[in-house]
């Protein structure tokens, strides 16, 4: 992931271009609606935190790339009920996560902007109870992976003047946990809805420095 993040850079930097003053600034602040797939906890039922910052890189007259820096909260949660002789009653998994996505976008007409992109996230915090009591589950001891790299899909709204709505989807590409049910062995991956408002720092002098401008 590091090394995806320093090529983009370098293509930046290296174009010819005085990027210094085109770089926007966003703070992020929403919600994430979870589930983990796999875990037989079926719904986005676990809501959480989804809280940042990033710079946003133009590159091209509608294309910027976004390095964001998030905390997200993500998880699973089901409620007492009956599933099959050994699966049944309440269940909650709690993960904390800070994240680096890092997205291509696409703004047409200065309205609506589009992108895709990946994200690796480092595990903070951990937190599992079934039936109703606590398990040993933590990030230092598992059994939860401590790194999730994902992919996004990502849609922006301009909704006033520099704040924007943003519906984002993600989801792990790399199982973050393998367990053991009674009708066999399954992989789990976190599957994540997103709505979070974003304010923009610095657009319009960003936009007056594109070239032709």
């Amino acid at each position: 992931m590091r090394i995806f993040i320093l090529f983009l850079l370098l293509i930046i930097f290296t174009s010819g271009q005085s990027y210094s003053q085109r770089i926007k600034g966003a703070v992020i602040a929403g919600f994430n609606a979870t589930q983990v797939d796999g875990d037989k906890a079926f719904g986005y039922n676990k809501l959480g935190f989804n809280v940042g910052a990033a710079a946003i890189i133009p590159f091209k007259k509608k294309w910027s790339i976004s390095l964001e820096n998030i905390f997200s909260q993500k998880g699973s949660h089901r409620g007492e009920i009956y599933i099959d002789p050994d699966e049944s009653g309440s269940y909650t998994l709690r993960l904390n996560y800070v994240e680096v996505p890092v997205l291509v976008h696409y703004t047409d007409k200065k309205i609506i902007t589009v992108g895709t992109g990946f994200s690796w996230g480092s595990l903070v915090g951990a937190k599992e109870w079934e039936h109703g009591y606590r398990t040993e589950t933590s990030p230092d001891h598992g059994p939860y992976d401590k790194n999730d790299f994902s992919w996004l899909a990502d849609v922006r709204f301009k909704i006033w003047k520099r704040l924007k709505f943003n519906f984002r989807f993600s989801y792990s590409i790399a199982k973050i946990r393998t367990r053991i049910f009674s009708d066999g062995e399954r992989k789990q991956y976190n599957n994540v809805l997103s709505f979070r408002l974003l304010y923009i720092f610095n657009e319009q002098i960003s936009e007056n420095a594109l070239p032709g401008k």
